[in-house]
């Protein structure tokens, strides 16, 4: 029998399912590793008066802002893969993200205006870090950093060291429906983007990580026409022209950041990223004219 402990953090359920026979310490083990994902979210939220972030995003345009190790790792691990991506997914696209409305939940289109100076702000190449001095630098003010593509599989990276320090070593953690970190052999189901209630596709995991972005509960509607909160970071536009992508990471933070990226993608530059990465899978529905509607592409190294 498998038994599940949650708690609400970053807008979301976080759960920590195990077996109950196999691990009676798994209670206080998961208590533990939500305490540490609560100490995530106030180091890295920006909504959170005196949070780190948001004292980088106000002052390292001024001098360098030192960094602790988790965070200094996080923000050059973002940077590498907004580069290996042409910036597809960037993290310093928060100014992006506000204009649209989305930091309140509440869509708008951007004036012209608005969104040229917010793409001014957004590039990977804006960001100084120096690996000695453990700092962060934004060249140009009005930069501003935001995890909400990577925040909870960061989570759930760090707070799994809990789980094992206490001994389980079989165990699903979620971060909301969007983010899975899973050890020992699980079987979950990727949610069809289009037929509510109904799965996509089973996905067998064991020792892996899972990220889902689509765009089904955060989007507006302007003029008959479909805005997703998931941002190209490039143009400064919302993504269009894929429903869902599902990816498996070594990490939880590496399937966040590639299934938004993906999304921004879309099919053909997919395969060609996932090529040169062995450990990377990723299960993409696309929008057709034609019935049902929708297709699934699935992607995996090719072998060589």
């Amino acid at each position: 029998m498998n038994i599940a402990v949650s708690r609400k953090a970053m807008n979301d359920a976080f759960e920590v399912t195990y077996p109950r026979d196999e691990y009676p310490q798994g209670t206080a083990a998961a208590l533990d590793a939500l305490d540490e994902v609560e100490r995530i979210e106030s180091k890295l939220s920006v909504f959170r008066f005196g949070s780190r972030i948001q004292y980088v995003n106000l002052t390292a345009h001024e001098a360098p802002v030192h960094l602790d190790d988790e965070l200094f790792a996080l923000i050059s691990l973002c940077r590498q893969i907004a580069e290996d991506t042409g910036g597809a997914v960037d993290v310093t696209s928060g100014k992006l993200w506000k204009i649209w409305g989305f930091a309140q939940r509440d869509g708008r289109i951007p004036t012209d205006d608005e969104l040229r100076t917010a793409r001014s702000c957004t590039g990977y190449h804006l960001l100084e870090l120096d690996t000695e001095e453990k700092t962060v630098r934004f060249k140009k003010a009005g930069v501003e950093l935001n995890f909400g593509c990577v925040g909870k599989g960061f989570a759930l990276d760090i707070a799994t060291a809990k789980l094992a320090q206490h001994g389980v070593g079989r165990y699903l953690f979620q971060g909301g429906l969007s983010s899975i970190l899973a050890k020992g052999d699980w079987n979950i189901g990727i949610a069809h983007p289009l037929l509510a209630g109904e799965r996509l596709q089973e996905l067998p995991l064991n020792n892996t990580a899972v990220s889902t972005s689509g765009s089904q509960k955060q989007y507006f509607r302007y003029n008959g026409k479909r805005y997703s909160h998931l941002l190209d970071p490039r143009s400064g536009e919302p993504a269009a022209g894929v429903l869902s992508v599902t990816v498996t990471a070594p990490t939880a933070v590496l399937a966040e950041l590639l299934s938004t990226a993906f999304f921004v993608f879309g099919p053909e530059k997919t395969q060609e990223y996932i090529d040169s990465c062995s450990d990377i899978t990723a299960v993409m529905c696309v929008p057709e004219k034609q019935a049902p509607g929708f297709s699934v592409h699935r992607y995996a190294a090719a072998e060589h």
